[in-house]
């Protein structure tokens, strides 16, 4: 369906009135947009030209442009994008400590028992090197890495998707406070695991299997939520921070 001046403006008001943008400025840009739209068509241009097949995003480019969106906190859509990000890496994590603890799936050492005839069986102990160890090591540096971009660009995408208008301020502040986030999220999984080992010794990797994803994830989330409120500005300064030269 051809895209007439009508539909296009009745759909940007409407986006408008969605991010919450006063009725007087909506008003005002509607009667812009209708300008901008009736000056391309005498030059031969048609709506959808003009405004690159997508209203929304053309609507929202020019409230924030304007800095007239609001800045919102989101502090619980961050946090989410935040843990969707970190979920694969953290069980990731999880399994490759698996393989490479002593005893784990990949470790081969072996007992065996000799009976004798006169005296108390012998046991026998055989050593080999553990592939998982190294595995683990090297899989662990991999998903720090992963945790990283994936933690961030989840984030980034989820505050795109809302307009937000502080989305690069947090994803700056996002990208410097990440590796520490994942340090923290790391020592504390290893902490979880010690203690695992010290309280439960006989259920040690049904905690640290059960427990340490759960803490290291929760704990990526809240740290994200956090660098979020740092970064965020309060909601009445978003029309002089954000303010962008008219194109």
């Amino acid at each position: 369906m051809t895209l007439t001046v009508e539909d296009a403006i009745h759909q940007a008001m409407e986006t408008w009135r969605r991010l919450g943008i006063e009725q007087d400025a909506t008003d005002e840009m509607a009667e812009e947009l209708a300008a901008d739209l009736t000056a391309a068509a005498f030059d031969g241009r048609s709506v959808t030209d003009y405004i690159g097949g997508d209203v929304d995003a053309l609507a929202a480019s020019w409230a924030v442009e304007r800095g007239l969106l609001p800045t919102r906190p989101n502090l619980k859509e961050t946090a989410t994008a935040a843990a969707r990000g970190a979920a694969i890496p953290a069980v990731v994590a999880i399994i490759l400590w698996c393989a490479g603890t002593p005893g784990g799936l990949l470790d081969r050492d072996s007992e065996a028992m000799t009976t004798q005839l006169h005296g108390p069986p012998v046991w026998e102990v055989h050593h080999y090197p553990n592939p998982g160890t190294p595995l683990m090591w090297v899989g662990w540096a991999v998903c720090l890495v992963a945790a990283f971009f994936l933690i961030r660009r989840a984030v980034a995408a989820r505050l795109q998707r809302r307009h937000d208008p502080a989305r690069e301020e947090t994803t700056r502040a996002l990208t410097k406070a990440l590796p520490f986030i994942l340090l923290a999220a790391a020592l504390l999984g290893t902490a979880i695991n010690f203690l695992g080992e010290y309280a439960f010794p006989y259920f040690q990797a049904i905690v640290t299997i059960l427990v340490a994803p759960v803490a290291m994830i929760g704990a990526v989330a809240a740290a994200a939520a956090w660098v979020r409120d740092r970064a965020c500005p309060p909601l009445n300064s978003s029309r002089v921070k954000y303010r962008l030269p008219a194109a």
